[in-house]
């Protein structure tokens, strides 16, 4: 069913199957208003290619902020509008947050028309741990900053899935199997096109697959990496968890916890995070 009118409509678009869109994200498509799209000239060929006349205006991430009063003074005329991206789920890596934020303020609906997702679409098919996962966008450009960052991931237990492009592949390749190791992976590469690859793996392993190959390192990537294992407690831990169990029923959580910090050297908030874990 369309979108009633002053409705911003949220609609997923094919990663590269055109056969992928849904027939009710072609109807949204058709019967909106205006299609505020990431990239009008990439967009108009999909709307295009589905007859689709619906008029097109960018929404990106150097406008988005000049645009958001423009589409909200045509939901308040009435018109419905919807938002897509150059592919897959808008919002996810791509703009658009600040637009359905002041939507949602102004009063207006907000529906999604779901479909594809090259996160999601990764995950499904990993063999990963798929329970929790934790979503990284595109890791930072700068080496530096993109090493910082796979070091803070180092201890996260859930999966972790992320997205890199073909000038960076293997500069990041490099850097997770500097860290990771044997930990089990999946790279997913051109999802739902013709050159569709995915390969499991560890990611010690992954720069050596990825140099023998050179169209190995062309299209776009999703990279899906198994949590950090459950480490053993430390004896610093242990002493923590020896002392909450005794002072907890004697002064209560936020007492106990303030004093086994001080004779530990653990951080307070640390543990008294613990001391709610050991009590609940």
């Amino acid at each position: 069913m369309p979108s009633p009118a002053a409705t911003l409509s949220i609609v997923a678009t094919p990663i590269g199957n055109l056969d992928d869109l849904s027939p009710r994200a072609r109807d949204v498509l058709a019967v909106a208003d205006v299609i505020a799209a990431e990239d009008t000239r990439h967009s108009r060929r999909l709307t295009s290619h589905l007859g689709i006349a619906t008029p097109l205006i960018s929404l990106h991430e150097h406008n988005e902020g000049a645009r958001i009063e423009q589409i909200l003074e045509r939901l308040a005329a009435g018109e419905r509008v919807a938002l897509i991206s150059d592919a897959g789920t808008p919002l996810i890596s791509d703009p658009g947050y600040a637009l359905v934020a002041a939507v949602r303020a102004a009063g207006h609906a907000v529906v999604a028309v779901p479909g594809p997702c090259a996160a999601i679409a990764a995950l499904s098919v990993a063999g990963l741990p798929t329970d929790r996962f934790v979503f990284e966008g595109f890791l930072p450009s700068k080496p530096g900053a993109r090493r910082a960052r796979l070091d803070a991931l180092l201890d996260e237990p859930r999966t972790l899935v992320c997205y890199e492009s073909s000038h960076r592949i293997a500069a990041t390749a490099a850097d997770l199997a500097e860290r990771f190791g044997e930990r089990r992976m999946v790279l997913a590469r051109e999802l739902t096109k013709l050159h569709e690859q995915s390969v499991a793996l560890a990611a010690a392993e992954l720069p050596a697959w990825l140099a023998a190959d050179d169209n190995r390192r062309r299209g776009e990537f999703v990279l899906v990496v198994a949590g950090a294992p459950e480490r053993e407690r430390s004896a610093q831990e242990i002493s923590l968890d020896a002392l909450l169990a005794e002072l907890v029923p004697l002064a209560g959580t936020k007492k106990a916890a303030t004093i086994a910090a001080r004779l530990t050297g653990t951080a307070r908030n640390a543990a008294y995070q613990r001391a709610l874990e050991l009590v609940g």
